[in-house]
């Protein structure tokens, strides 16, 4: 699975980590992520991330 980058912040998203913050489990692919999650640290939006 691809890890992503807000391109805000620099906080990456990595799938085998989650985003225990957000209430999402590890395992679950940036493209499964509900369309309202945002950056667990700044509040950017999830098109506001790149593939990296």
């Amino acid at each position: 699975m691809d890890k992503y980058e807000c391109t805000v912040c620099g906080w990456v998203y990595d799938p085998e980590v989650g985003d225990p913050v957000g209430g999402i489990a590890p395992g679950v692919a940036f493209e499964d992520l509900p369309d309202d999650w945002v950056c667990p640290s700044c509040g950017a939006e999830k098109d506001m991330f790149e593939k990296i």
